[in-house]
């Protein structure tokens, strides 16, 4: 057996019995155990307004669940066993990623359990924009990657090559496509939020963004070599409103510098909801400078 298929194989046999296939009433997806009191992670989307189920793993063994709590900015959700689960999957650090890494997906596919698919990691950093009833969201900082996903695998594993769960599969972008919530210091802040409260209070701007590299006049001026890139702004956000716009090149957020969507999700929990957050762009080759409001984030 060649290196890479050792390598995926290894991921597959250690990281299969800590994802479960979920039923809900409407609807299906998958989890991960990563914490040995019962607890799972999923997408938000998948339990939806659903408050149990049943986690059935790939040995067979099922067990029903509560919906702990779910958060729609990020696409997470965690859930509560009502009985014995496997052990705890170790969670990795999504932000040691590089681009051409591999990565593995685990999941329940068209209910198929224990769907073993392998690619590398294509992009980090992108922004999904997604609608939820007449309220447009934008999921930050989400992992691009080309390992085979399908519906079913959302709320399952993506692991690197140490088995190690570093994302959690959200979405089914385009042929060829996939995209995963990475696990972070930010997503570990939203996981305990969860747990504890059963929501996360968030402040929201209104922004799609990607990662971006500043001209070399500005670069060379400031000493950074990224900003983020506004790809679209949300009609009626708080972006919108401070004359935020597509194009515009962010490099300061909260008087910091902005490099990453993450730069910027940790800005915006409970406590900056209604106060100000002054923001420095690059537009048409100049430096503007606008003070946005971020709003909490209610449903849809």
């Amino acid at each position: 057996m060649d290196a890479y298929s050792r390598a995926v194989s290894t991921v597959a046999k250690t990281v299969t019995p800590h994802v479960a296939g979920v039923q809900l009433a409407r609807g299906s997806g998958s989890a991960v155990v990563f914490a040995d009191d019962g607890h799972l992670l999923t997408n938000a989307h998948v339990v939806s307004d659903h408050r149990k189920g049943v986690a059935t793993f790939a040995d067979g063994s099922e067990v029903p669940f509560d919906v702990v709590g779910a958060d729609p900015l990020s696409d997470l959700a965690v859930l509560r066993a009502r009985g014995e689960t496997p052990a705890a999957a170790v969670l990795g650090d999504a932000d040691r990623l590089v681009v051409g890494q591999l990565v593995v997906a685990v999941g329940n596919p068209l209910g198929f359990s224990g769907t073993v698919t392998a690619g590398v990691v294509s992009a980090l950093g992108r922004a999904l924009p997604v609608r939820q009833g007449r309220t447009t969201r934008v999921i930050e900082d989400v992992i691009q990657t080309d390992a085979a996903l399908n519906p079913g695998n959302s709320g399952g594993a993506l692991a690197d090559s140490a088995s190690r769960v570093v994302g959690i599969n959200t979405a089914v972008a385009g042929w060829g496509l996939g995209l995963a919530v990475p696990i972070n210091d930010t997503t570990r802040r939203i996981i305990s939020a969860l747990i504890r409260d059963g929501r996360v209070r968030r402040a929201y701007l209104g922004l799609v963004s990607t990662p971006a590299p500043l001209p070399a006049q500005l670069a060379q001026r400031t000493g950074r070599k990224l900003g983020l890139r506004i790809v679209d702004v949300v009609a009626g956000s708080p972006a919108d409103r401070a004359g935020l716009k597509p194009g515009d090149l962010v490099l300061e957020a909260g008087r910091r510098p902005v490099a990453e969507a993450q730069s910027l999700q940790r800005l915006l929990f409970a406590d900056a909801n209604g106060r100000d957050l002054p923001v420095t762009v690059y537009r048409r080759g100049a430096m503007v400078d606008v003070v946005t409001v971020p709003t909490e984030l209610t449903g849809g």
